[in-house]
């Protein structure tokens, strides 16, 4: 009794060496989540390490805002980063201070950075402790001042010495493998990145490892670059102090925007977009004189919508939502939707005016629109309460805990559910979920092709209705309960047709699910090669031949032809931390409805003839 009462007595004990003060950079790597979010490999676009990258870009964007320098230079090879602005330069006598003191940053002063990205003096510090290298070169009238950091450590602090570069600033950083495991920076998410950039900074030219990034036009370049369907009407460009936005029309279903804020994306939109969508509305509403209904107004929406705030205030250190509700800090100071509200109103209806060609188109849809509503209007009523009542005791559905529209912080970021078809499958993988995260929707079949039919067929058909519901996207994406949304099939004839379908059907009616690179397919090992000492899974032949090359002579192989074959205790080796997802996205010249009218449309000779023209047939391996 007394040596257990010693043992409780010791880990009770509670003094003054049980409090710690963690060093800037020890914290930051310990918990390196609260400063750039989620960490990954680069595979997908919201990865640490491009957070690393926009964090550096960032304040090289301040200074052409600012009206300093006109273009920036960024380099990519091998894993390592640098970026090179010519803006006035960070004063050389604060180059380490900058990069190695928390919260200093002349961010503060509103005079030098009156509306820029970041306030908090953490983001360079954040990269600086994140990377096994990361240098510094600030130049300034002539002199500069260079300094070596490794994990936040200075290595090297050289004095100033005359130069004869450009004002600005280089950094070079490479993130530490041993936080970013085996990371790789792709091409795609980095341009799309710097893209947005110059989009947002009309005049600014971007070098990305020689490529050039520029544009004459802002936001209706960007809305040209991602548009994905034909649009009703020319694109409405409207810029003021401060504000810029662009809208159309199409005949696509739902909403399609995109925010930001001093140059940042806000890809969870906040305060600005809630505000844009609702003027929109409303004074499209006036314009008319007509009583219409807000979601008949937004159907088929693409819009986008750029604001410049005084000490903006985000709701996380990745700056992907905006919290705040005025454009200035002072009292007395304008609410951001009072001032996006105000402008909306006078330019959106002046322009209406002005270009009755326009107006008429808009009108015309919007009654399309409300006809669409109406005629389905009885069957929306008895689905959604089918629907209701069947999430009670939804056998389709194995739900989670961790909502994305009611998480925070990391987890927000974890939340998928599994979209599977037959029992054996959904069974491997309901057993072998982290039911914490990940949910589990299963399909009865094949699902139906929705392509060239109306949103009706949502509420009418089962499955759809009940997925729909399980995803809760019915009004808009804001409601949205799972990050990641992953199809997972089969690999055979029969799994791909099902993958197509349920494209098809998230084009048709909800196509913002996969502009905003929600949707996944997920990849399961087509081979298993083994020993008595080793196993080895397979994704393709290629790493077929490899594992038969480590395994050596004598070896097992199995091919799984379903995902019923695998069993749940393999299949957490496919789903955990090592999880392979291929993202469905689309491009510019991803036309929506010809790639529909081509792939599930009635073209059948044209479809058949393109199939036998690029038919590859495979060995079966046994």
């Amino acid at each position: 009794m007394m040596e257990e009462n010693e043992t409780l007595n010791n880990i009770q004990e509670y003094s003054d060496d049980s409090i710690r003060t963690l060093d800037w950079k020890e914290h930051i790597r310990r918990r390196p989540g609260m400063y750039i979010g989620k960490l990954g490999d680069g595979v997908h676009a919201e990865d640490g390490i491009y957070v690393l990258l926009k964090e550096v870009l960032d304040n090289a964007i301040d200074e052409y805002m600012m009206g300093f320098g006109k273009s920036v230079e960024v380099t990519i090879k091998e894993g390592i980063v640098t970026v090179r602005d010519h803006g006035r330069g960070i004063p050389l006598n604060k180059v380490n201070d900058v990069a190695s003191k928390m919260n200093t940053g002349a961010k503060y002063d509103s005079k030098v950075f009156k509306k820029s990205v970041g306030l908090n003096g953490v983001g360079i510090k954040a990269v600086n402790a994140l990377s096994s290298r990361f240098e510094i070169c600030a130049y300034r009238d002539g002199e500069k001042k260079e300094s070596v950091f490794s994990c936040g450590n200075i290595i090297e602090d050289m004095p100033i010495t005359g130069t004869g570069g450009d004002n600005g600033t280089f950094v070079s950083f490479t993130p530490d493998n041993s936080i970013f495991k085996d990371y790789k920076y792709r091409d795609e998410f980095v341009e799309t990145l710097l893209k947005n950039y110059t989009f947002l900074n009309a005049g600014l030219t971007i070098i990305y490892n020689g490529k050039k990034f520029h544009s004459k036009h802002g936001l209706l370049d960007l809305l040209n670059e991602n548009i994905t369907v034909e649009p009703l009407y020319p694109i409405i460009h409207l810029k003021g102090e401060d504000i810029e936005i662009v809208m159309t029309h199409s005949n696509q279903y739902g909403e399609e925007y995109y925010s930001f804020v001093n140059g940042q994306h806000t890809t969870q939109g906040g305060t600005h977009l809630t505000a844009f969508r609702e003027s929109v509305s409303r004074t499209i509403k006036e314009f008319y004189n007509k009583n219409f209904e807000y979601s008949d107004i937004r159907t088929g929406m693409i819009g986008a919508v750029s604001i410049k705030v005084e000490e903006p205030v985000f709701e996380s250190q990745t700056k992907t939502k905006l919290g705040s509700k005025d454009m200035s800090p002072e009292d007395g100071a304008i609410s951001v939707s009072k001032f996006i509200g105000d402008f909306v109103k006078k330019e959106l209806d002046n322009f209406l005016h002005k270009h009755n060609d326009t107006a008429e188109i808009m009108l015309k849809k919007i009654l399309e629109s409300e006809k669409e509503r109406k005629a389905i209007a009885g069957v929306t009523k008895l689905a959604r309460e089918r629907a209701k009542k069947s999430n009670l005791h939804n056998k389709k559905l194995r739900d989670c805990r961790v909502h994305y529209n009611d998480a925070k912080g990391d987890k927000r970021d974890m939340s998928s559910i599994f979209i599977t078809e037959g029992d054996s499958a959904s069974g491997s993988i309901t057993k072998s979920r982290d039911v914490e995260t990940q949910a589990v929707f299963s399909l009865r079949g094949k699902p139906l092709n929705t392509y060239g039919l109306t949103r009706k067929v949502v509420y009418e058909n089962e499955e759809f209705n009940l997925l729909q519901a399980a995803l809760n996207i019915e009004e808009n994406m804001d409601s949205l309960r799972y990050n990641k949304v992953i199809i997972a099939t089969d690999a055979d004839v029969d799994g791909m047709h099902i993958r197509l379908l349920l494209i098809t059907f998230f084009l048709q009616f909800f196509p913002d699910l996969i502009k905003k690179g929600h949707v996944y397919i997920l990849q399961t090992p087509l081979f298993r090669v083994r020993n008595k000492k080793n196993t080895y899974y397979c994704y393709s032949e290629e790493e077929r031949l490899e594992a038969l090359r480590k395994v050596g002579a004598s070896p097992e192989i199995t091919r799984f032809k379903g995902l019923g074959e695998i069993s749940p205790n393999e299949f957490k080796n496919f789903i955990g931390e090592d999880i392979r997802l291929d993202p469905v996205s689309l491009k510019k010249e991803d036309l929506v409805k010809d790639l529909l009218e081509f792939y599930m449309g009635k073209n059948t000779m044209e479809r058949q003839n393109f199939i036998i023209e690029n038919l590859v047939i495979e060995e079966d391996v046994e």
